[in-house]
């Protein structure tokens, strides 16, 4: 039988996970129409584009660019591979890396894979951007990460863990806060969803979208 008696919970990282994890949160609520966390929205523009790029490769397809842009939009290009399987990937994957950097950041060692997957991504994406706001983004966030990494390394500064918790608690906001502001707050002329609708008919997908 399960063990669903929380007595031996928590440890001291456990808690402070759960504090981070909190305080996040509530950080990136509060500052998310300020500059402040421009470049980190940038970065999961370009996961969520990388995403579209993956499914697209997944699929037999060809990627042809990727472009991020200063006012948090990005697109993808592809030739072939299959459109409805393209086209959610950008939401499922925001969701899916939010969830595996938060899951990373509870152990050295699984951080440390995470910032080195998250580094050779971005080289490889530096060489087929279209524009120089993602070369600028990725070429600012692999000095960023580095740096963080050899703080971890060198000195008693100890944060790799808690910087990519950070980007994974942000990924998992931006991924509900996309759905919201394309389907339901309507800023957008056009979204995944929405021509994911057209391929795909359903009601309520801005809800269903959400909810997933």
């Amino acid at each position: 039988m399960p063990n669903w008696e929380l007595k031996n919970c928590c440890d001291h990282d456990q808690k402070l996970f759960i504090a981070f994890l909190g305080v996040y949160t509530v950080v990136i609520l509060l500052l998310w129409r300020t500059f402040l966390l421009t470049p980190f929205k940038l970065i999961t523009v370009f996961l969520h584009e990388a995403s579209h790029a993956i499914a697209c490769l997944l699929t037999c397809g060809k990627v042809e660019g990727i472009q991020v842009h200063a006012n948090e939009g990005g697109v993808t290009q592809t030739r072939g591979g299959i459109y409805w399987v393209i086209l959610p990937a950008g939401y499922l994957g925001s969701s899916f890396w939010g969830m595996a950097l938060i899951l990373a950041s509870t152990n050295i060692l699984t951080a440390r894979i995470a910032a080195g997957c998250f580094l050779a991504a971005l080289v490889v994406v530096l060489f087929v951007a279209k524009n120089w706001t993602l070369r600028g983004l990725c070429i600012g966030f692999i000095i960023f990460i580095a740096v963080v990494w050899l703080l971890q390394e060198k000195t008693k500064v100890h944060i790799l863990r808690y910087v990519i918790l950070f980007i994974g608690v942000m990924n998992s906001l931006f991924s509900v806060y996309d759905i919201y502001d394309d389907l339901i707050s309507r800023r957008v002329n056009s979204s995944d969803a929405e021509k994911f609708a057209e391929v795909c008919p359903c009601p309520c997908n801005g809800f269903g979208w959400g909810v997933i």
